[in-house]
């Protein structure tokens, strides 16, 4: 095959080019942005605030379920964060594990950050940390041979369930 077409991938160049500009300034940073807008939780797929951080489904996840947890302070560096910040963003990856088990039953998960340009963060001015849910047999020819990832269901639906699951724990 020479071509797959994938439309979603040009609005993700898009906003890439636009935020590499802006990744160090607070003002244009786009997880400051869903931040300062709790009325538009769903629309930026927010699934919780916390005191210090926030959690949100990737619009360019790896895998179905992917999330990032996104602490409230402006900060490239780990030690940019509080005691208090680092162990919110610590308690708030046990619940979203438990929460994406019961919602999407997966058999394992990738948890990290990258910080900084060079570790592959796509916003280094802000740390976040990536939960990705995995599934035996997940990893299949298309990343490998086509840079292509394979999602198997709607953020929308994959939203729906994980917001539900976090309500019950």
């Amino acid at each position: 095959m020479d071509r797959l077409w994938s439309p979603w991938r040009s609005k993700y160049i898009e906003s890439f080019a636009n935020e590499t500009k802006a990744s160090r300034d607070a003002d244009k940073c786009l997880f400051c942005r869903i931040l300062s807008a709790p009325h538009k939780d769903e629309e930026n797929l927010v699934l919780y605030r916390g005191s210090s951080c926030f959690v949100v489904l990737n619009l360019f996840p790896y895998n179905s379920g992917h999330l990032m947890i996104v602490p409230h302070t402006h900060t490239g560096e780990l030690s940019g964060l509080s005691e208090n910040e680092s162990a919110e963003i610590m308690s708030c990856s046990q619940q979203c594990v438990k929460a994406l088990t019961e919602a999407l039953h997966p058999q394992g998960f990738n948890i990290g950050m990258n910080i900084g340009r060079v570790s592959g963060a796509g916003i280094d001015g802000h740390i976040h940390m990536h939960i990705v849910p995995r599934w035996n047999g997940d990893t299949n020819f298309m990343p490998v041979l086509g840079d292509t990832r394979v999602i198997s269901e709607a953020l929308e639906d994959t939203y729906r369930k994980i917001k539900d699951a976090l309500r019950k724990i």
